[in-house]
């Protein structure tokens, strides 16, 4: 069947492959936008100029921009979520290696470490930014780091092993205050791995 009613319903549906698209787009643009400006000057109507659609599209996808900044970040700080795996896969004696060796890798690699500072940033910068971090960090990284821990007050000791692993990532990818700026990863890790471990497992 041809003619104008099928070319109006052609035009009138997306199809899920071209939704999906749209969606992937509007969503890596967010992330540059929050990466480049922040989320204080990030806003709906400029995520979606950039993504070249309406920006009911976008509230039709993602809802608020908190709800799009919780989207932009859970991609970007995706391969930190496997940090779980990391404590899970082997002895306990040695997760504080384990894990500050995981989440220094996170951040020497280029390609992750660009997202990631953009977060931080914009945590740093913005309430709201900053509770949107936090329940992902709790929901999805310390609970579940806590959950392999054999310790009455797991949770706490997960919390203060991220909080001396993101302080040093602030001040080395961050602040870079030298000498640990430049230093060797591998003398940053054999540094810091036994002080996370001692809040991990107090061994």
């Amino acid at each position: 069947m041809t003619g104008p009613e099928v070319t109006s319903r052609r035009r009138g549906r997306r199809t899920r492959t071209e939704s999906a698209g749209t969606r992937d787009r509007i969503l890596t643009v967010a992330r540059e936008e929050f990466s480049e400006r922040g989320y204080d000057k990030t806003s709906v109507r400029g995520i979606a100029k950039a993504a070249g659609v309406d920006p009911a599209l976008v509230h039709h996808y993602f809802g608020t921009k908190e709800q799009i900044f919780a989207a932009a970040i859970e991609v970007a700080f995706a391969p930190a979520l496997n940090a779980p795996d990391a404590v899970a896969d082997g002895p306990l004696d040695g997760v504080g290696e384990r894990l500050t060796r995981f989440i220094f890798g996170v951040w020497e690699n280029p390609a992750t470490r660009t997202p990631l500072l953009a977060i931080l940033r914009s945590a740093v910068n913005n309430e709201t930014a900053a509770g949107v971090f936090r329940r992902l960090i709790a929901s999805q990284l310390m609970r579940r780091v806590a959950a392999q821990l054999d310790a009455p007050d797991s949770e706490l000791r997960a919390e203060l092993a991220a909080a001396q692993l993101v302080g040093c990532a602030m001040m080395r990818y961050v602040i870079k205050l030298e000498p640990l700026a430049s230093v060797d990863i591998e003398q940053v890790i054999a540094r810091v791995a036994p002080v996370v471990q001692g809040h991990l497992t107090g061994r």
